[in-house]
Order: C-alpha cells, then structure tokens, then sequence
C-alpha cells in the first residue's frame, strides 16, 4: 500500500500526439533545429540498468543523436511515437530501432509492455548484452517528458525492485517535468509482470 503521494511534474506533453496508425510521411526539416538538440538527452543509471531518455529526433538533427548515443554506448533506440527520422542511418551506426508506438495521454499494451520488458531483460540480464557494463537502450517520446519515461519507470519498478514513487523521483531528479499526475497514478497501480524484480510493483499473489 502506497503511502508517499507526489504532485504531478513541472511540464505537461505537449499535445500532439502518436498513434498506431499508418505514419504519416516525415515533415520537412526544421531550419531552427537542424543543427542542433532541442532537449539534452538524460542519462538514468542503476547497477543493472542504463538508459538515455530523449525527445524525439528529426531527420535533419538525427547525426547529432547519433553523435550523443555513441558517447553514452546506446545499443537500441526504442521509438514510441510516430516516426520523425528514418531508421537506415541508425542501422549504419550499428544501433537498432524498436517501434513501440503507443497513444500519447494512454498507458501502454500488455504488447508493448511485453516487448519492452523481453528487451530490457534480454539486454541486460541475457545475452543480448553481450556482457558489457555500458551497454545503453535509449527510448524516446516526442519530448521525453511522457511516455519514454513511463517505460524507464516500468524498467526501475521491475528490475530493480523500486515502488512508483522512487522510480519517479529518480527520473524526475535528472529530468525535469517528467512524468504527469495521470501517468503517476498508472505507475502506482501497475503489477508486475516478471517475476525476478518489482519489489514496489502492485504485484498479486494467489
């Protein structure tokens, strides 16, 4: 039973949203962000976990996300908005894109949460991390200040046995706004889906 409560973060997404649908085709580059990274990318750490939360990349900044990635080890990029970049120049990098684009203001599908956890769990815990310490998944959103930290959160509160209330104060400490009093109250409520971690998850036990 939860006994901390926390306000909702200093920011709110802003509108706009992903969906599931057939994406739309890339809008044009914009001249003021081409050269440039709209929101530094925040680097979240535990002893088994690194992850790099983001705001979306376009394709006219894209090298410089990239540039950022490689200096942080980043292995994955996990895409859950609509697409605003084109995945080949990440697949010449060597780092692979996962879409897991949900609906912005919606809590994730048992789908996607089953594609997450399998590849937070096979990256850090099985052989998909090849045994390196650095190895890094960065996931996305459109301002990294919503859904890609939700999915960080369901990480921390899985794998490192944290309750809602830490895990987001651990993400909120590093970047600022994220993570709505909606988006907060999901977390309480989540249950743990695997086994091994989640200590402050609403587990069930039969």
């Amino acid at each position: 039973m939860m006994t901390k409560r926390m306000s909702a973060g200093d920011g709110q997404q802003p509108p706009g949203a992903c969906s599931n649908n057939n994406a739309p085709p890339l809008p044009p580059p914009s001249t003021t962000t081409s050269m440039t990274i709209s929101s530094k990318p925040t680097l979240i750490t535990t002893p088994n976990l690194r992850f790099l939360i983001m705001d979306a990349p376009r394709q006219s900044n894209l090298h410089l996300y990239i540039k950022e990635c490689r200096r942080h080890h980043v292995t994955d990029i996990v895409r859950v908005c609509e697409p605003t970049y084109l995945g080949a120049e990440l697949k010449s990098a060597g780092i692979e894109l996962h879409e897991m684009a949900y609906e912005d203001g919606h809590s994730p599908s048992e789908e996607i949460l089953g594609r997450w956890l399998d590849l937070v769990e096979g990256r850090f815990f099985g052989s998909g991390g090849g045994g390196s310490k650095d190895a890094t998944i960065a996931v996305h959103c459109v301002a990294g200040l919503g859904r890609a930290p939700v999915l960080v959160a369901i990480a921390l509160m899985e794998f490192e046995k944290m309750d809602a209330v830490e895990a987001v104060m651990m993400i909120r400490r590093n970047r600022r706004g994220a993570i709505n009093e909606k988006q907060l109250q999901y977390l309480e409520g989540y249950k743990c889906r695997r086994g091994g971690g989640g200590g402050g998850c609403a587990c069930v036990i039969l």
